[in-house]
């Protein structure tokens, strides 16, 4: 009820009175409506109240998990913390191990490579050296060949020298006899002389095995033995100098007992 409904004029005391009991009425019906919802209200409140402790309830219990949670992942994370420090100062020190070996590993390479460089010098010398050394047993072997053919040849040469030097030997045993017996008929000759010119001229007798040689046929003999001496002498010479050629000096050093 405002200031306006004092303030209002009535005609009569009942048209007062009845207005003041619309007015009434009006209050008891707004009065009750509003009980009503402040009754609805206060349950309502009361019900949301419930709800809401049990919400809190829950939310402490969840509050409470989460920080249980929270320090349980928080000692997880130092943990973790921890080991990945750990962890981290190990990679480290295991980098730097590694960047060691692989600057070792470098030099090592550097080192092989350089090896490899000089053992490939090295493979084309003894390359180079083979080929001189196969030129040279080629040389040597076609010299060897040439010597024993030259060898073969001397040594046939040879079997003709001993059998001129018993031919020889012969002879001269020969000539020996010749010139023994040329003197021992010299003297018989000489002995002969005298007598045999007062004796008549008495026609030629054949020569026999017995019969004195002529001068004419002792120099043929002699010369024919001094011919067949020469011819010795020159073979001896020849195979002298054949000998040191397929025989040379043990100081000289062959390519078949060079280093290889």
């Amino acid at each position: 009820m405002d200031d306006s409904d004092f303030c209002k004029e009535f005609n009569s005391d009942r048209e007062e009175a009845e207005y003041f009991k619309r007015k009434a009425k009006d209050y008891r019906e707004l009065y009750q409506s509003a009980q009503e919802e402040l009754d609805e209200f206060q349950i309502s409140s009361k019900e949301l109240e419930i709800e809401l402790e049990t919400q809190l309830k829950q939310a402490e219990s969840k509050v409470e998990d989460l920080g249980i949670k929270n320090a349980r992942l928080q000692s997880e994370v130092d943990s973790l913390r921890e080991r990945c420090t750990g962890t981290t100062s190990s990679f480290q020190k295991k980098i730097e191990t590694l960047e060691d070996e692989l600057a070792q590993l470098h030099a090592v390479k550097r080192e092989l490579n350089r090896y490899i460089r000089e053992l490939e010098q090295t493979n084309d010398d003894l390359e180079r050296a083979k080929r001189a050394t196969v030129c040279s047993l080629e040389d040597f072997e076609s010299r060897l060949n040439k010597a024993i053919e030259r060898n073969a040849f001397l040594e046939s040469e040879l079997d003709e020298k001993q059998e001129l030097s018993a031919v020889v030997q012969r002879m001269k045993d020969e000539a020996r006899d010749l010139r023994q017996e040329i003197v021992i008929r010299d003297k018989q000759d000489e002995k002969k002389v005298k007598p045999e010119t007062s004796l008549p001229t008495t026609p030629a007798t054949p020569i026999g095995p017995n019969t004195p040689l002529t001068p004419s046929a002792r120099i043929s003999a002699l010369n024919i033995v001094g011919d067949l001496l020469h011819k010795v002498g020159a073979l001896e010479s020849k195979l002298t100098t054949c000998r040191k050629y397929v025989n040379p000096p043990r100081s000289a050093k062959s390519p078949l007992h060079s280093p290889r």
